[in-house]
């Protein structure tokens, strides 16, 4: 069983920055596609950024691409979104996910371990 926990959520001014990260333990993190959900109140929770276990490919939503950046170290089984030019609209709980299976997919359901969410709230 995988557990993820993220860190680095908190308040950020619009234009500000913030990371989180995304540790894993109990699993080959390694093996597994990333990804950065998040979901704003009312909202469903909708893909943000994914990337690849094998060769570090990378995508984007649309609303974050060119601000955001997803990167990650299996060394230290750890995941990271480094959040540029923050937007009021960016203010959701962000979730990181793993997937076990095969390609960069950007639909919640094919994602199999959950961390718990980390808060993002930008002020304008």
């Amino acid at each position: 069983q995988v557990q993820l926990v993220e860190r680095g959520g908190g308040l950020a001014q619009a234009g500000g920055s913030l990371r989180l990260s995304c540790a894993a333990s109990g699993g080959t993190f390694s093996r597994y596609t990333m990804g950065w959900f998040r979901q704003a109140p009312g909202k469903e929770r909708e893909f943000a950024a994914g990337i690849m276990w094998l060769g570090g490919g990378t995508s984007y939503a649309d609303s974050v691409k060119g601000r955001f950046t997803i990167s990650r170290d299996n060394a230290k089984n750890t995941m990271y979104l480094q959040m540029n030019s923050l937007k009021p609209e960016d203010t959701a709980v962000y979730y990181c996910a793993a997937d076990r299976g095969v390609g960069l997919r950007h639909s919640a359901n094919d994602y199999d371990y959950w961390g718990q969410g980390t808060q993002v709230t930008v002020s304008s």
